[in-house]
């Protein structure tokens, strides 16, 4: 039986891009659940942010990440700062293979640079906000990991066709 995979990482990392592509080459649903929250809200996360504080938005990523990994056989990407909580982290470990997309800081800030869609950047000082980010958040990433795997500089294909391999050899 195939079991979920799940794409933890910092913003910017690839988890969507990755997880679209790779979730369409094995025939599986794909789920981000910042989108989920955003369909079913109707507001998008930076508002989120702004009406319920952070508190608010991890209450709604908790619940909607315990739905969907109520399935089974799907892909989820999930957000940046999803592994903050430990109930979230334990869930992870036990419904799927989890997967640490990372890329070095400078990477990072290039492609989140021109998203207004990422609240926790909204200040004068990205790249150090950016820093404390995974200061505090890579442990945890590395914590639940079943791989990790580095997306700087490599062309999508190259990462989907490795994880392709890495799911056959391991049969999930």
């Amino acid at each position: 039986m195939a079991q979920n995979i799940i794409f933890v990482g910092p913003m910017g990392a690839g988890k969507t891009t990755i997880g679209k592509q790779l979730a369409r080459q094995l025939g599986r649903d794909f789920y981000d659940s910042d989108r989920v929250i955003e369909e079913r809200t109707g507001a998008n996360i930076p508002l989120i942010f702004e009406m319920e504080g952070e508190a608010g938005f991890r209450r709604r990523e908790k619940a909607t990440i315990q739905e969907l990994l109520g399935q089974e056989n799907i892909i989820l990407a999930t957000g940046g700062g999803a592994v903050l909580d430990p109930d979230n982290r334990e869930l992870f470990s036990r419904h799927g293979y989890v997967i640490y997309l990372c890329a070095p800081l400078e990477q990072l800030l290039k492609r989140t640079a021109n998203d207004s869609g990422r609240p926790l950047l909204q200040t004068p000082d990205p790249k150090k906000k950016l820093q404390e980010i995974l200061a505090t958040r890579t442990p945890l990433y590395r914590e639940v990991a079943d791989t990790v795997i580095e997306t700087d500089g490599n062309p999508v294909r190259l990462v989907i066709k490795r994880l392709a391999t890495l799911i056959a050899e391991n049969e999930l």
